[in-house]
Order: structure tokens, then C-alpha cells, then sequence
């Protein structure tokens, strides 16, 4: 059987920071690194479509999922290759058959609350209607703790220059969460757009739910020099064993996006807006926001979590005196 057909990705490398001049609260002058945001145009078969600020991590990823997530290609397989140049700030999207009705596609843009940079062409509300999510994915209590902790102990460019989103895949195929690709970027939805652009490769080379990817080769999960230290060699094409992570709010438009990947469970480091609570109703996807340490809210589909009460106790049980 031939292998499916994917896109050339350059490998294009820029680093993540820079050191500036600054001064400290105590008069002293010392050097330290800020993320360093840049510009990447995007070209669609020589047609400028628009401009990313972005750190730069992965940016063929992030190319190829923003023109999934805002519905201008219907297949990876329609891409012939991506390539960026960092030298002059651009990706030049080569497509095999032209993106029809480009003109019309990219009319309507709604700016959405994504950092500044959010936006989705045509209905945002578009294909939600369509989404169906599996009814048998779930997270253990006890799963979430494991998943939140993984990412607090994981060496961050957070950590070394702040001024960065994070995000996250994982599957909860086993009982302990493994992540399988972590994406920091100046804005969420540049992060979980590089996220589903990297789903989209690998469910391409993967068509068949429940399809085993772990025997291929290195370079079959990430283009041109093997995966990054941050992609694991794995991916579970069946989406009811994975759980999407993000530091930011859950907007409308990190909830759809989760949706469309087929990610039935997220979970942030921060709250949700009405909007994006009422898209994960009505997808019945499971919304778990505020989860830092052994503390979270599930703000929608309860069912899909598992709780474990003896993993944690109330303040007021805590405090009682044993005797």
C-alpha cells in the first residue's frame, strides 16, 4: 500500500530569545532574556494572506494549522510543501491544487480574544454543529494531578523569559499521561495552532483509528531531521485518549479549535468565557480550567471526569485533630 501523501517542511530554526539591557529594583544593570517575538508572512501560492507574530518554535506546524483551523485547506494532502525563510520573515505555502474561492474564504474575519493576534475567517460558529466528539473519552483525578504536575516540572522558556503561552498534547492511554508535544508561543493561538497542524501530519500517515504509528521511523513524525526532544515518537490516532493543555483562558476560539482536532478533554491554567462554555456544552466537551497543583474546575461534561476523592481532602478535614 503507498504511503499517504504529506508536504515538504523545511526545518527552519530561529532562537526562542534574546538578552536585553535591563535594570533591577535595586539600581543594578544586568542582561536577561525576553522571547524573542518575530514577524512570518505567509504566502499561499505567491498570494500574501497574512501576518503571524510568533516566537518562531515550529513554524511550518504553525502554517499548516492555521490554514486547517481557519477552514482554507480541506486536506494536508492538498499542501505540496511549506518553506520559511527567517532571513526575510516568510512561509511560502505551495499548494497542489490552488485554495478555491480564496477571496470569498478570507472576506469575513473575526477578531476573537486570542492574545491580539486571534482570528478565524468565515463563521466562527461554523462547523461546530458538525463536530462529534467520542462519548467513552475521560480523565482520572488522579491523571489530571500527573498532567499537571508534568508540566510544572518541564524546563520552559516561561521559565527563563516569561512573556510566553504554553501549550500542550497528551494521551491518557495509560495511567500515566504522556505528552506528546509541547508548544510555547507569544500567543495561545499560535501554540495550539502548531498543535494541530503536527495532528494533521501524523493522522494523515495514520488514517485508520487505532492505527499503531510507534514502529515508523523517527523522521515519519516530524519532516526532515527526526522529531523534536519536545514530540514523542507516538502518536494515538484514536482521539478518546487525548487531553489538550493550555496556560491560556478557554476562549470560544480555543474551544472550537480543540474541537475540530477531535480533543475531547482540555484542560488551562486559567478560567473560560460564556462563549467558550457554551461551545463546550454543546460539544460535550469536557472544560477543566483553574488546575494548578491538586486544585481545578470542571465547568463542563463532569461526566468525562473520573474523580478520586481520597487523593485529596477539604481544608476543614485537614485541620480536624485525629484521635
Amino acid at each position: 500500500m503507498p504511503l499517504p501523501f504529506v508536504p515538504y517542511l523545511s526545518q527552519a530554526q530561529a532562537p526562542l530569545t534574546c538578552e536585553v539591557d535591563a535594570v533591577n529594583e535595586y539600581g543594578e544593570r544586568y542582561k536577561i532574556p525576553i522571547p524573542a517575538e518575530r514577524a512570518l508572512t505567509v504566502y499561499v501560492d505567491k498570494r500574501e494572506l497574512v501576518t503571524l507574530m510568533t516566537l518562531g518554535a515550529h513554524p511550518e506546524l504553525l502554517v499548516l494549522g492555521y490554514l486547517r483551523n481557519q477552514r482554507l485547506v480541506g486536506e494536508v494532502a492538498d499542501i505540496e510543501s511549506i518553506t520559511v525563510d527567517w532571513d526575510v520573515g516568510a512561509a511560502a505555502v505551495k499548494t497542489r491544487h490552488g485554495i478555491e474561492d480564496i477571496e470569498e474564504k478570507t472576506a469575513r474575519r473575526v477578531v476573537t480574544t486570542g492574545c491580539g493576534q486571534g482570528s478565524v475567517f468565515g463563521g466562527l460558529m461554523d462547523e461546530v454543529d458538525q463536530i462529534a466528539l467520542p462519548d467513552s473519552a475521560h480523565i482520572t483525578q488522579s491523571q489530571l494531578y500527573a498532567l499537571v504536575n508534568t508540566i510544572r516540572l518541564k524546563e520552559t522558556t516561561y521559565k527563563s523569559a516569561g512573556s510566553v503561552h504554553a501549550c500542550a498534547l497528551f494521551t491518557t492511554a495509560s495511567d500515566e499521561p504522556e505528552m506528546l508535544l509541547f508548544v510555547e508561543d507569544v500567543g495561545r493561538h499560535n501554540a495550539i495552532d502548531t498543535i494541530a497542524g503536527w495532528m494533521w501530519m501524523q493522522k494523515n500517515r495514520a488514517p485508520a483509528l487505532g492505527t499503531d504509528v510507534s514502529s515508523q521511523p523517527p523522521e515519519a513524525n516530524f519532516p526532515g531531521g527526526g522529531p523534536s526532544e519536545n514530540c514523542a515518537s507516538v502518536f494515538f490516532a484514536k482521539s478518546d485518549g487525548l487531553v489538550f493543555y493550555t496556560t491560556g483562558r478557554l476562549t470560544s476560539e480555543m474551544v472550537i479549535k480543540s474541537a475540530q482536532m477531535g480533543v475531547p478533554i482540555v484542560v488551562s491554567r486559567s478560567g473560560i468565557t460564556q462563549m467558550g462554555h457554551q461551545v463546550a456544552q454543546k460539544v460535550g466537551l469536557c472544560a477543566i480550567g483553574r488546575a494548578t497543583n491538586k486544585r481545578f474546575v470542571c465547568f463542563a461534561s463532569p461526566q468525562r471526569l473520573r474523580l478520586e476523592p481520597g487523593l485529596v481532602l477539604r481544608p476543614e478535614a485537614a485541620a480536624s485533630p485525629v484521635g
